[in-house]
């Protein structure tokens, strides 16, 4: 096609705003130009076309019949662009998908993993969003979000993943190295708190009856806790899931072999629809795996000895 017969496109958007209101004035306050603007366009159409397209009767108008007539085939081809522009609009979003997660698991668990998803996805565009509370997710663009507490979540799909234990941990080099022997020397230690996850239920597994500390710093995210473990500021009670790769590292060194339940587990968390998309689709299908394999590593090394029930399977869900 030879694209230069065609009228210039600025004029026809014009014209057809104009023949649409019959008003100069009106098509300049919807296609933000002045009414002298659309005045010209349209003689220019009018010139280049070699037929009048309106009356003209001092300040008003009337669109002849030729007018008409080429102003319906403008506009549905004006129709025809947008409904395109929007399909690429859609098929776009549908290449994005937003997680959420509270920033401890996304930080140490879900981040150095997502690679992995991404590389199998390269033309997926993922947010990673990390939140304590809860999150709009439609006013956010969210698809599916990974949360901590007891899987009450009105309105949404909530699937349990996996649960979490609690024992203590410190860096190698806390205390000049002459980290404690036993529980009870615990009380003449530094010991780190994390807020809502206290220190005397792990005390009452020990056989202590020692109360929960008082006092220093307390930490609102269980990630931040670990850091100030790995710089040597004290002891903390670290949840297994945040302190692992600090463990691995060697960054970390777990106390005893004393571990506690956590009485909270992660969820899965999207509304009802969200499966419809592929993407999330992919995803959930994706964690799943991760956290089976994370689960076979676990009972592999024995490392839960508290309750049986406390890591639970990935494929239950509820709402």
């Amino acid at each position: 096609m030879d694209f230069r017969r065609l009228p210039n496109l600025a004029a026809l958007r014009a014209f057809e705003a104009a023949a649409r209101h019959q008003n100069f004035s009106k098509a300049a306050q919807e296609i933000h130009l002045t009414h002298g603007a659309i005045s010209h366009q349209v003689r220019a159409l009018e010139e280049e076309l070699g037929v009048p397209l309106f009356i003209r009767h001092g300040k008003r108008i009337s669109i002849t019949p030729d007018g008409e007539q080429f102003a319906a085939t403008i506009r549905k081809a004006l129709m025809d662009l947008g409904d395109a522009a929007d399909l690429l609009k859609k098929r776009n979003k549908q290449k994005r998908l937003g997680i959420t997660s509270l920033p401890s698991f996304a930080a140490r668990w879900l981040s150095p993993r997502l690679g992995q998803f991404i590389e199998h996805h390269p033309d997926l565009e993922v947010s990673l969003q990390s939140s304590n509370h809860l999150t709009d997710y439609n006013m956010e663009s969210i698809d599916i979000g990974i949360r901590f507490g007891l899987g009450n979540y009105p309105g949404m799909i909530s699937e349990l993943l996996m649960g979490d234990y609690y024992y203590p941990v410190a860096s190698p080099h806390y205390h000049g190295g002459q980290l404690p022997q036993t529980p009870a020397e615990l009380a003449s230690m530094q010991l780190l708190r994390c807020d809502g996850e206290p220190w005397e239920p792990w005390f009452q597994a020990a056989g202590l009856d020692n109360e929960e500390p008082t006092g220093g710093l307390v930490f609102q995210d269980s990630s931040m806790l670990a850091r100030a473990a790995v710089d040597g500021q004290g002891i903390a009670l670290g949840r297994h899931i945040i302190v692992q790769p600090d463990i691995k590292a060697g960054l970390l060194q777990r106390l005893f072999n004393i571990d506690i339940p956590c009485e909270v587990a992660y969820y899965l968390v999207y509304p009802p629809d969200a499966l419809a998309k592929p993407q999330v689709k992919a995803f959930r299908e994706w964690l799943l795996a991760e956290i089976a394999v994370e689960k076979k590593q676990m009972n592999m090394a024995g490392a839960l000895t508290a309750s049986p029930s406390s890591f639970v399977g990935a494929a239950s869900a509820a709402k």
